[in-house]
């Protein structure tokens, strides 16, 4: 795949957009996530990842894409790629997580925007918006009182 200008700013604000959902996914043990994608259990990933963002973003926001990969032989430590969707109102970015012991790291695949503009730049602070607006937001309970 050629990579485009924009494309690191982008996967930064996906990263970003994802960073929390990252860490509850990252409580998942590794031999269950190798078991899941070596028996096609991906229908059992993708509620797995929804549940880990039912907290920080909006219904539907997040999914599995087309499956995932379990990267394990006897050199390295483990690395499990999942193939995700992000899919806030007006675009559907597909990218693949990577998850090892020591980091988790994102590529942003392809971004499909309904309107797209002919500039990549605003297309970008397009996403960034429409990312930001699909968070949840948790009130400070001095802020609710």
């Amino acid at each position: 795949m050629i990579r485009q200008p924009h494309s690191e700013i982008r996967e930064q604000i996906v990263a970003e957009t994802i960073r929390e959902v990252v860490s509850e996914l990252r409580m998942i043990d590794v031999a269950d996530y190798i078991a899941f994608i070596r028996m096609e259990r991906f229908s059992t990933i993708d509620d797995l990842v929804k549940s880990a963002a039912e907290r920080y973003l909006m219904p539907g926001t997040l999914g599995l894409g087309h499956g995932g990969d379990a990267l394990v032989d006897w050199a390295e430590a483990p690395r499990i790629v999942l193939d995700l969707e992000l899919k806030p109102k007006g675009a559907t970015v597909y990218f693949a997580l990577s998850l090892t012991a020591e980091m988790a790291g994102v590529e942003v695949n392809y971004v499909s925007f309904d309107e797209p503009d002919e500039d990549p730049d605003r297309n970008t602070d397009y996403l960034r918006i429409a990312l930001d607006g699909s968070r949840i937001r948790r009130m400070d309970a001095d802020l609710a009182a």
